[in-house]
C-alpha cells in the first residue's frame, strides 16, 4: 500500500503479519471490543500521559491484534513512548500521515481483505460440495468426519447431552465437560477453552437441550461460524434418517403398551407384538417411564415426548420410547444394558431389595433368574440405575428449571409383565414428580409415600392443614417447636428418651410439647389411628 505513505515504526520482521480487519478507536481501553487479528487505528485522543501508552498496547498485545495504526492528527508525530511500548510488546506499529483518513486506510485494508476471501471461497466450496456429495450418497458420521478432516483440517464429534460420544474421538471425561458446557451455555455456537485446545460447540438440529445433539469442533470456529453451521447441518441430515426408522419403532412400541394395559388383549396376540419389538417372551427386561417439564413454562415440547427423547439418549439409543398421555414408556430389554468392565463392582450399591424383589412382580424375577444367572440381571439393573441417575443428574444441574422424573418398575419377563410393569413404573415417575425430579425405582413406591403421590395436591394439602395448622400457628405465635417435637416423637416410635435425647431437652419439655400437641389437634398419641393421621399429615406437606 506504497500510495498511501505509511511508515512501519517497528522491526521489518513483523511485515507477514495477516490482519482479519480494521478497527478504529479512541477509546483508553477497546480489549472488550476485540477478537484478535485487527488493525487497530487511534488518533491518540486517549493519551494523557507518557504511562498512557503503556496500557494501551499492553491491552491490545492481550487482544492479539495484527498491528496498530497511529495517526498524526492530533499531536503531529507518533510519540516515542508509544513506539517503545510497541517494541517492549512485539506489536507491530505504523505512522498514518496526515492526509490519509482512517476511512480511507479501512477502505483499501477491506477491499483486499475481500479479495482474498474470494480466493479462499472458490477453495472452500469445492471441499463443501464434496462433503455435502458424500452425505447425499448416505455417509455415515464417522465417515463425515474423516472427510472433513481431510478437506477443511477440523476434527469433529458428536456428544449427546449427556456426555456419551455418538461419532468421533474424545475423552470420556473431556465430552461430559463438553456436554455440561452445551447444556448451560447461553447461546450457541459456544466456545470453550481446555487444557487440550480450543472448542468450538455447534447445536446439531431444534431439539430442545435436554435430548440434543451437539457438534463438537476442536477449534476456535465463532469467526468462521459458517463451517461449523454446514457440518452441523449434515450431522442433522445423518439424524433425521436414523429418526425415520426409529418412528416405525416408536408407533409399533406404543401399539405394543396400549394393546397390553388395555386388559382385553390375546395374550399370544401380545406376545407376538413383544417378539415384534425385539424381546423374546423369556428374557428378562424393565419398563422405564419419564417426563420432563419446565414449571411455568407455556410453550415448548410436550413434557411426555420430550421424556421419551431423554430416554432413549440416557440409554444410548438401546431403547425406544412411547409417548403417552402423561409420560414416556419403554420397554428395556436387560441384554442391551451392559456394565464396561472397567466398573464391574464399583457398581451403583443397591437401596435394600434389588427391583422386582418383594414386589407384585417378585414371582416372575425369580422364575427368570432360574433361566438367567442372578449376577448378570442384578449387574444390568445397577447399570440401568446408573445411567439413568447420572444422567438425570447432569440434566437437573445444568437446566436448573428442566424438572426431569424418571420411574423404574421390577424386572419382569413375558407379555403379562407389561401392564403391571407400566403401571408401576408409572407411580414411581409420579413419585419422583412430587420430589422436584429425579430417579424413583418400584422398590420406594410400595409404601406410605405412593399413596401420597397419588392423592391430588389440593386434598393432601387440605388434609395436612385441617390437621397441623393449629400447630403451626401456635410455634408462630410462641417461636415453640411443636410441629419438630412431633416429628421427632414419631420417628422415634414414641419414646420420650430418645426423643429427648434428639432434641436436647429434658425430658419432661417432651411430654408437656406433646400434652399441648394432643390439646391443639384433639388426637391421641397412644393411638396408633392418630400417630398414623400425624404421621400422614406431616409427610403430606
Amino acid at each position: 500500500m506504497d500510495r498511501l505513505g505509511l511508515t512501519l515504526l517497528s522491526e521489518p520482521e513483523h511485515l507477514d503479519r495477516r490482519f482479519t480487519g480494521v478497527h478504529i478507536t479512541d477509546l483508553p481501553d477497546p480489549g472488550r471490543y476485540l477478537s484478535g487479528g485487527e488493525l487497530v487505528l487511534t488518533g491518540l485522543m486517549w493519551r494523557r500521559e507518557p504511562e498512557d501508552s503503556r496500557r494501551f498496547v499492553e491491552i491490545l498485545a492481550e487482544a492479539k491484534v495484527a498491528a496498530l495504526g497511529v495517526g498524526r492528527a492530533l499531536l503531529g508525530l507518533v510519540p516515542q513512548d508509544v513506539v517503545e511500548a510497541c517494541r517492549e510488546h512485539g506489536l507491530p506499529l505504523v505512522d498514518v500521515p496526515t492526509e490519509v483518513s482512517f476511512r480511507t486506510l479501512s477502505e483499501v485494508v477491506e477491499a483486499r481483505l475481500a479479495g482474498a476471501r474470494a480466493v479462499d471461497l472458490r477453495g472452500t466450496l469445492g471441499h463443501h460440495r464434496r462433503i455435502v456429495a458424500a452425505v447425499a450418497d448416505g455417509a455415515g458420521l464417522d465417515e463425515l468426519f474423516a472427510l472433513t478432516a481431510e478437506e477443511l483440517g477440523v476434527n469433529g464429534s458428536v456428544i449427546s447431552s449427556t456426555g456419551a460420544v455418538i461419532a468421533g474421538r474424545l475423552d470420556a471425561d473431556l465430552a461430559v465437560g463438553l456436554a455440561r458446557e452445551y447444556l448451560s451455555a447461553t447461546r450457541l455456537p459456544h466456545l470453550v477453552r481446555t487444557g487440550m485446545g480450543p472448542f468450538t460447540l455447534f447445536a446439531v438440529d431444534r431439539a430442545h437441550r435436554a435430548a440434543g445433539w451437539a457438534l463438537v469442533c476442536d477449534a476456535d470456529l465463532l469467526a468462521d461460524a459458517d463451517t461449523g453451521y454446514e457440518l452441523a447441518a449434515c450431522v442433522a441430515l445423518e439424524r433425521g434418517r436414523v429418526e425415520e426408522g426409529r418412528r416405525v419403532e416408536r408407533r409399533l412400541a406404543e401399539q405394543l403398551i396400549a394393546l397390553a394395559c388395555s386388559g382385553e388383549a390375546d395374550p399370544a396376540e401380545v406376545a407376538a407384538r413383544l417378539r415384534t419389538c425385539g424381546i423374546d417372551a423369556a428374557e428378562p427386561y424393565a419398563v422405564v417411564t419419564a417426563s420432563v417439564a419446565r414449571p411455568g413454562a407455556t410453550d415448548g415440547p410436550d413434557p411426555a415426548a420430550l421424556g421419551g427423547q431423554v430416554i432413549e439418549e440416557l440409554l444410548d439409543r438401546r431403547v425406544v420410547a412411547a409417548a403417552g398421555a402423561d409420560g414416556a414408556v419403554a420397554l428395556v430389554p436387560l441384554r442391551v444394558i451392559r456394565a464396561p468392565e472397567n466398573r464391574g463392582a464399583q457398581g451403583r450399591r443397591m437401596r435394600g431389595n434389588e427391583p422386582g424383589e418383594g414386589s407384585p412382580e417378585g414371582g416372575s424375577v425369580q422364575a427368570n433368574v432360574q433361566v438367567h444367572p442372578r449376577t448378570q440381571v442384578q449387574r444390568s439393573v445397577r447399570v440401568l440405575l446408573d445411567l439413568l441417575e447420572e444422567g438425570v443428574a447432569t440434566l437437573t444441574a445444568a437446566l436448573p428449571r428442566t424438572l426431569v422424573s424418571v420411574g423404574v418398575s421390577a424386572v419382569l419377563t413375558g407379555p403379562g409383565g407389561i401392564r403391571g410393569g407400566a403401571e408401576e413404573a408409572g407411580h414411581a415417575r409420579r413419585l419422583a414428580e412430587v420430589r422436584g425430579g429425579g430417579v424413583v425405582t418400584s422398590d420406594e413406591i410400595y409404601t406410605h409415600a405412593l399413596l401420597l403421590a397419588t392423592v391430588p395436591d389440593d386434598v393432601r394439602r387440605s388434609f395436612a392443614d385441617r390437621i397441623l395448622a393449629p400447630l403451626f400457628a401456635y410455634d408462630l405465635r410462641h417461636q415453640s417447636e411443636l410441629v419438630r417435637t412431633l416429628g421427632t416423637f414419631l420417628d422415634c416410635a414414641g419414646s420420650w428418651n430418645t426423643c429427648s435425647e434428639r432434641l436436647h431437652v429434658h425430658v419432661n419439655t417432651v411430654r408437656y410439647r406433646i400434652r399441648r400437641v394432643e390439646e391443639l389437634t384433639g388426637r391421641d398419641l397412644s393411638s396408633m389411628a392418630d400417630r398414623v393421621d400425624l404421621f400422614l399429615a406431616l409427610r403430606a406437606c
